[in-house]
């Protein structure tokens, strides 16, 4: 069963798929959204689904070859800040939509082994791409003091970051931290009790994006998403963290300014109470739409 994404009524609704349409869901993960679309675009519509993890990669061919969709799906293991050099190599040269959905998805935290979770006893990793060299486990046991407490200020917004950092090189003095609910352990003994978010939450938030370069990647994902739109293609993203957001909002602004993109959203779309009861990690998601002009 796929898990349902969040804000997906808002998605559709702003995507409107009509028949024989093609998409290109640049995050498809467990394959959520590019499922609702190919149901609405037959009989010829297409999806062209991108993802940086092989591993989910498996679950979206799994769950769309059982609703009888994987025939009308490109599946590419790739990063979507390419999205543009992709779309032309498979052929996808008129979407009428893209779509991101940032962030990691639950399969990440539940089944990938990870370490994304800081309440699972998993060796510290936190790599979508494991070609990547680089993961949280090296940082954590093996990286300057400034250096770590610069990442959690810069990509977590992390005001404890001095104090965190303190309590990581004296555990590490004694034994390595091999794992994401060692680390966990550690940050709550410094790190006061927040009453929607765990005391670990923005630190591994910030390990997450620097490691897997996602800010990076979405700057240059929506530069190549916009190349990429005909007038009157849309852009939809989901963000889960205020630095993405952040990012997403000054590049529609001044898309619109050189008049290249029309804003849909003046402000963000964020999910109703109900959805955020049924699933607490939606509670963040900020939705944002432009169409090309």
């Amino acid at each position: 069963m796929i898990h349902k994404p969040v804000l997906l009524k808002e998605i559709i609704e702003i995507l409107n798929p009509q028949k024989n349409q093609d998409f290109i869901d640049a995050t498809i993960g467990e394959g959520g959204i590019t499922l609702e679309i190919l149901k609405r675009t037959s009989p010829k519509g297409k999806v062209l689904g991108i993802d940086l993890d092989k591993e989910i990669l498996k679950e979206a061919q799994k769950n769309l070859a059982e609703n009888g969709l994987l025939q009308r799906v490109v599946l590419v293991n790739g990063n979507y800040r390419f999205i543009k050099e992709i779309a032309r190599k498979n052929k996808f040269f008129d979407p009428k939509g893209i779509i991101f959905d940032l962030g990691f998805s639950r399969w990440h935290i539940e089944k990938s082994g990870r370490g994304f979770s800081f309440r699972r006893k998993e060796i510290l990793d936190m790599r979508y791409d494991k070609s990547f060299k680089l993961t949280s486990f090296e940082i954590i046991n093996k990286w300057p003091p400034k250096e770590i407490e610069k990442i959690l200020r810069e990509y977590g917004e992390e005001k404890n970051a001095k104090r965190i950092v303190k309590e990581i090189v004296r555990a590490r003095q004694k034994t390595p931290i091999y794992f994401a609910s060692d680390l966990s352990k550690i940050i709550e003994k410094v790190v006061p009790k927040r009453k929607r978010i765990h005391p670990a939450t923005k630190t591994f938030q910030a390990l997450r994006i620097f490691i897997n370069q996602e800010l990076e990647n979405l700057k240059e994902g929506l530069k190549g998403a916009l190349e990429l739109l005909q007038s009157g293609g849309k852009i939809v993203i989901v963000s889960y963290h205020s630095l993405e957001d952040r990012v997403v909002k000054n590049f529609f602004k001044e898309k619109a300014r050189e008049g290249s993109l029309k804003i849909v959203t003046s402000k963000p779309i964020v999910p109703k109470k109900i959805e955020v009861l049924k699933n607490p990690s939606a509670r963040s998601a900020k939705l944002r739409a432009a169409i090309k002009n």
